[in-house]
């Protein structure tokens, strides 16, 4: 019976197991740190893309007539030129929709969130910019 007693009372160890058991929650919540950040650069990237793309469809070429205006597939050449993120998703630039005086340029990002132990749901990040074009006179 006392060495069942001195056994419940012995600490040492005790460090050592509260350390195992917390170490796998701290690294997967960093690596989600990690994983968050991702979609943040990745959001940076599309806003960058469409903010190029809509300077890029507003410019004006001059011709005798008036000016022409980009084509729609230069425009969407030029956002996916300069998109940047992370490789681990799907960047996907919509076709560009046309209005009346304006366009809408669209960005699509989409990633399956991985936390190391488990997977995590598959984030889409969606940007739009509007866009008034030069009308052709």
């Amino acid at each position: 019976m006392s060495k069942l007693f001195q056994l419940r009372r012995d600490e040492r160890g005790a460090g050592a197991v509260e350390f195992a058991l917390s170490v796998p929650i701290l690294i997967t919540l960093i690596y989600g740190i990690f994983e968050f950040s991702q979609l943040y650069e990745a959001n940076a990237g599309m806003q960058h893309a469409l903010g190029e793309g809509a300077r890029f469809a507003t410019l004006c070429v001059p011709t005798g007539t008036g000016c022409n205006a980009e084509t729609d597939d230069d425009i969407k050449a030029k956002m996916n030129a300069k998109l940047f993120g992370p490789v681990g998703g799907v960047f996907t630039v919509q076709d560009v929709v046309d209005g009346t005086s304006s366009k809408t340029l669209t960005v699509t990002y989409t990633r399956t969130m991985n936390f190391l132990f488990f997977t995590g749901p598959a984030i889409t990040l969606t940007r739009s910019k509007l866009v008034y074009t030069p009308s052709a006179t």
